[in-house]
């Protein structure tokens, strides 16, 4: 074989290779596959994970696309007024704290004895109306969606470790930061947002939660601790008590339960 020949062979050699690359890579091509999958957030992770190309695209659209087609209402309603429409703490923290449950570590004011791992939820729930259970009264106008808590079962006592998690909308704009602000909270020392990695503020240590955050959840006043991180994300740990019908009174404090705005999201894993 000639020395041209080689060189015109590897020549079109590498024009495939790049094609086959920039294929990959056409921010058209993977809309459309992601869309015929329903963009499932496995498939997502595993994309994303491939190179530092698919990573960077990823982190800049993908995420984005994907929390708009499986949270449509609860996106829109975060995103109205956000400037450029960007969300605290990048999509790609919205999309994980859509999709996964944080789990929980002992801190100072909530014991577990234990650590329990965070992993995939196969679908989850949100809801602003739970989210105003969350909020002190002099901030009931901040937009805060918080999930339903994940039953964990542990060991050696009779009740179940619920985790929730929840975000804020304009946090930055918000009374509840105004409140932290103007108490000069120290951010809690060894606690990171598990989404985003920002450090957080206890809400136990600020006294900012209300009383209506025990009734929602269905734990003892005591019996919780949550974070807001700089970002406005929200996690947070109960014990779940075992309720009879007689004990699950009226919430005084959530006069706005008719108004509920549920948003249920399947992993379609």
């Amino acid at each position: 074989m000639s020395q041209s020949e080689s060189q015109r062979r590897r020549w079109n050699s590498n024009r495939v290779a790049e094609s086959d690359d920039s294929a990959i890579h056409n921010e058209t091509i993977l809309r459309l596959v992601f869309d015929s999958m329903k963009w499932d957030v496995h498939s997502l992770c595993q994309t994303a994970s491939v190179d530092r190309n698919l990573r960077a695209l990823a982190k800049r659209l993908l995420w984005k696309e994907m929390c708009i087609y499986r949270a449509p209402r609860m996106i829109a309603s975060l995103m109205d007024g956000a400037p450029n429409g960007r969300i605290g703490g990048e999509w790609e923290a919205m999309a994980k704290l859509l999709f996964y449950c944080c789990g929980c570590n002992p801190t100072r004011h909530f014991r577990t004895g234990q650590s329990c791992p965070g992993h995939f939820m196969k679908s989850s729930r949100f809801s602003k109306t739970s989210g105003r259970s969350f909020l002190v009264r002099r901030c009931r106008t901040d937009l805060l969606y918080v999930s339903d808590p994940c039953e964990h079962e542990i060991r050696d006592r009779g009740d179940d470790l619920g985790i929730f998690r929840g975000v804020f909308g304009g946090f930055m704009r918000s009374r509840t930061r105004a409140c932290l602000i103007t108490r000069e909270l120290e951010v809690e020392e060894g606690v990171r947002c598990p989404f985003c990695g920002g450090r957080v503020w206890s809400m136990t240590a600020a006294r900012l939660v209300p009383k209506s955050a025990a009734r929602r959840l269905g734990t003892m006043e005591n019996g919780l601790e949550y974070f807001v991180c700089v970002n406005g994300h929200l996690h947070g740990s109960c014990w779940l008590v075992h309720l009879s019908s007689e004990e699950d009174g009226n919430d005084d404090d959530d006069e706005d339960d008719h108004e509920d705005d549920r948003n249920q999201i399947g992993s379609n894993g």
